[in-house]
């Protein structure tokens, strides 16, 4: 049985969606002959249970797709590389880290960039830890710290973290494990330390009393681009106005979770594994409106820094024609 606070947050949820759509005239035309023409109709869309796709889930919620005539189906993927090796077989669009996605590209796949999906916040990415004497990013000179990929942006921007502050990036030992095995290994001082994301925080800290040792979205990576949407380059060739109305949609699902973080917080226990009393503390961060090349660069030049990848990638060259801002 829902409780009152639970009903009452759906009811402002729902009233902030209906204000928005309506105020703001988001929405595509719901008439079958106001309906853009597109070369297709249905998207498969390959996703994973984070705070990141929050938008998409609350666009599938509140019918946006479907009132703008596109029949959309989330594919839930054990890990960001399938949902990329699956484009063009059982994906059309898949969402990834922004890290994932240019080392992908620098590899040699062509894929084209169809929207931003997450910017970092305030503890939405954080160092955590159970040793109540890893007190600050300083204190330990060679810090073991579990990341979920070596590879990806947890560990770029937990050595970006340590190394401003004065930690030396040959010194950090990093160790891969999934999110869900990182407080047993913190508890078993196998790691100092986990990067985690949300709700991952909230939980270690809720259900073990563990804390932050920094946010690692600070200093260089203050508000960092975490995440977006993709399609291969063919697909994006073969369908751009059915992309481009993907595009128009996401941007409406962003806006929405942007005017109302509640809603977000509430939609998360629809698909991540976590309760309504914890998804109520999770910290959530920015839904970007559109994609930004300016913004994305600094991703792809922090990898080139960091030497992720071979050399300079022009995040220009990514975005859909006539995307300049």
């Amino acid at each position: 049985m829902p409780t009152r606070t639970r009903v009452l947050r759906r009811a402002a949820a729902l009233f902030a969606c209906a204000a928005t759509l309506t105020a703001c005239g988001l929405l595509p035309g719901t008439d079958d002959g106001n309906r853009p023409e597109v070369e297709r109709n249905t998207l498969r869309i390959g996703v994973m249970p984070v705070v990141d796709v929050a938008p998409l889930k609350l666009a599938i919620n509140e019918k946006l797709f479907e009132k703008a005539g596109l029949s959309v189906q989330h594919v839930t993927l054990s890990s960001e590389a399938e949902g990329i090796k699956q484009l063009d077989t059982t994906l059309d669009i898949t969402w990834a880290s922004h890290v994932n996605l240019f080392r992908t590209v620098a590899e040699g796949t062509q894929l084209q960039l169809q929207g931003e999906a997450y910017q970092a916040g305030t503890n939405t990415m954080a160092l955590v830890t159970t040793d109540p004497n890893y007190d600050g990013p300083a204190k330990l000179d060679s810090p073991r710290i579990a990341v979920n990929s070596e590879s990806d942006v947890g560990a770029l921007t937990t050595k970006a973290v340590l190394d401003t502050a004065g930690v030396e990036k040959q010194r950090i030992s990093l160790r891969e494990m999934p999110f869900e095995r990182m407080v047993d290994a913190m508890r078993a001082k196998e790691v100092d330390a986990a990067w985690m994301t949300e709700p991952f925080i909230t939980k270690a800290q809720k259900d073990v009393g563990a804390r932050i040792v920094t946010d690692t979205a600070t200093g260089p990576t203050k508000d960092f681009p975490m995440s977006g949407y993709a399609s291969s380059k063919k697909f994006a060739d073969a369908n751009p106005k059915t992309l481009a109305l993907f595009r128009q949609v996401l941007r409406d699902a962003q806006q929405l979770a942007t005017n109302n973080k509640l809603s977000v917080q509430d939609v998360l226990t629809g698909y991540v594994d976590v309760d309504q009393q914890t998804a109520a503390l999770v910290s959530v961060g920015t839904f970007p409106l559109s994609l930004n090349p300016i913004r994305l660069q600094r991703v792809a030049d922090m990898m080139d820094n960091e030497d992720v990848l071979p050399g300079r990638l022009d995040v220009q060259g990514l975005l859909p024609p006539g995307t300049t801002s």
